[in-house]
């Protein structure tokens, strides 16, 4: 049909990064440490599983599941397969899902051991060894660690010295959180790189594998256009946003430790501005696009307390109307927390390209709606013949529902003259109607099965990135003062705190959408958080 893409276009591709000759082939196993683990359930096996049903991954394929957790194979499989629902509803991955299920419970076994004992490793390499011995004893490793943090380092010691393959590649790949301040992720650095070198080591921020997120580099770089506006010349600012529209769930004691800081926008929201904002690289190659990211975020200093607003959530109703209990109220959380579930903040980058425009990261639980938002604001057109004009708005909707909508002023058809705000919609769902959008997951994978290292976090762009929020969350924590800060109270379903406008307006940002709403309202009522 006229204005629409068929998935299986080739015209404007990328050189593949396949061509560094890091591919992974057959004989591989990937071993999922954390099988039991709720991420493991939820995330990784759904993945690895979707990528097997597409073909993607290495021929003869081993999967192994390890954890402490006593299994037999019945319940290994259970477990394994408890989260394949969404590949079943996939009209992709639905069209083979029996048979290939089949296949990938032949592929899969489960070893349970420790993580902080040799004899359990040992285990563990003997089992590898009896998979690969069709193979000469020669095999591809992939180890993913789908652990909590606390464990990392013992892990990834115990791995290499017990586990670690001299006649193939061996990779780790590590997920967030990479510590909890610029020391302890130093530290946790450190210890991983005893035993691992850079080049195998993959840590995963799965914001990175978000199609929206990939997105970003073509629509900057191969736009003239927008990458021409892309500056302080034409930019008031720029706003991330990440709305939930859940609370802690029964997983308040996890979260406070954390935070809605460390855990969305030090890592997430800090990748979505890092490659939106970084400069042009000299090609897509892996280390040229981590460079820029780093130049980028080495640009940005430390957060000021006065630009930071944070909030937490009372009791109040979910988007079903049904009554919801405060953070409080949550027995996991202790008793009195000032932890925040809200936090809204502002970043400046120190460039030429982007001095002066505030990046507004803006991210809560228990929120009206869920979406991951960046919306890029135009500065006023040039006053004289029109008084009262909307600002031009560049809004990329990272999740649900990926689009790219660009609000402009028009005539309004009639004799009259009169502007008035319209859109430019590009929305994927319309545009790219025969084309599947893999998970993040799968991609991530994916990439680091290919040796690409384009869309994982190195280690001195983490190490920045903590020197931006590490003294803010030392405040927060109460560590280096004895003003911790409270923060302001929100009722469950709200927008966030009351004083989130005022707050963005502030920084430049002007709401004129009281009679405007972008294409697809029922999902986004424009409420800008």
């Amino acid at each position: 049909m006229p204005g629409r893409v068929r998935s299986d276009s080739k015209r404007g591709s990328i050189p593949s990064m396949e061509a560094s000759g890091n591919k992974l082939v057959d004989p591989t196993v990937i071993v999922v440490l954390g099988a039991s683990g709720d991420l493991a359930k939820k995330k990784t096996f759904p993945a690895i599983f979707a990528l097997f049903q597409q073909g993607l991954l290495p021929k003869d394929i081993k999967i192994v599941g390890y954890a402490r957790t006593k299994m037999d194979e019945e319940e290994f499989y259970k477990r394994l397969t408890s989260g394949f629902d969404r590949n079943k509803k996939d009209p992709l991955l639905s069209k083979n899902f029996d048979e290939k299920l089949e296949e990938f419970k032949k592929a899969s076994t489960y070893i349970s051991g420790a993580y902080d004992k040799d004899d359990g490793f040992q285990e563990l390499n003997k089992h590898l060894e009896e998979l690969e011995s069709n193979n000469g004893g020669k095999s591809n490793r992939v180890f993913y660690l789908a652990l909590p943090p606390s464990v990392f380092a013992d892990v990834a010691k115990g791995l290499k010295k017990n586990v670690y393959t001299k006649d193939g590649t061996n990779r780790l790949i590590v997920e967030k959180p990479f510590g909890k301040d610029t020391e302890s992720s130093k530290d946790l650095i450190s210890s991983i790189k005893e035993d691992w070198t850079e080049d195998e080591t993959y840590r995963i921020d799965h914001y990175l594998g978000k199609e929206m997120i990939k997105n970003m580099l073509v629509l900057r770089f191969g736009n003239v256009f927008l990458d021409g506006t892309m500056n302080r010349n034409f930019i008031s600012n720029v706003q991330i946003t990440f709305k939930e529209p859940f609370g802690t769930d029964g997983r308040g004691g996890y979260f406070d430790e954390f935070g809605i800081i460390r855990d969305v926008c030090q890592n997430h929201l800090m990748q979505t501005l890092s490659v939106l904002a970084m400069e042009r690289p000299v090609s897509f190659g892996p280390e040229d696009i981590r460079d820029e990211k780093v130049k980028v975020l080495r640009c940005i200093p430390p957060i000021d307390r006065k630009d930071v607003l944070l909030g937490q959530y009372t009791k109040g109703k979910d988007m079903d109307g049904k009554d919801q209990p405060g953070y409080l109220e949550d027995e996991t959380v202790p008793k009195g927390s000032t932890c925040p579930t809200f936090a809204a903040m502002v970043l400046w980058i120190n460039n030429p390209r982007w001095e002066g425009v505030p990046f507004i990261m803006k991210a809560g639980k228990a929120l009206d709606e869920s979406k991951v938002v960046v919306r890029i604001q135009y500065k006023d057109a040039t006053p004289g013949i029109f008084t009262g004009i909307p600002r031009n708005e560049l809004v990329m909707r990272i999740q649900p529902d990926e689009a790219v909508w660009l609000k402009m002023n028009s005539k309004l058809p009639g004799f009259a003259t009169r502007a008035v705000p319209a859109e430019l919609d590009l929305s994927y769902k319309q545009r790219f109607e025969d084309a599947r959008i893999p998970q993040a997951y799968e991609a991530l994978i994916l990439d680091a099965f290919k040796g690409d290292h384009s869309n994982f976090v190195r280690d001195d762009e983490l190490d920045v990135a903590w020197k931006i929020f590490t003294p803010i969350l030392h405040w927060i924590d109460g560590k280096d003062s004895s003003d911790k800060p409270k923060p302001e109270e929100y009722e469950f379903g709200s927008r966030g705190p009351a004083s989130i406008d005022e707050f963005t307006k502030r920084f430049g940002y002007q709401r004129d959408d009281e009679d405007y709403h972008w294409p697809t309202t029922k999902v986004d009522q424009q409420s800008n958080l």
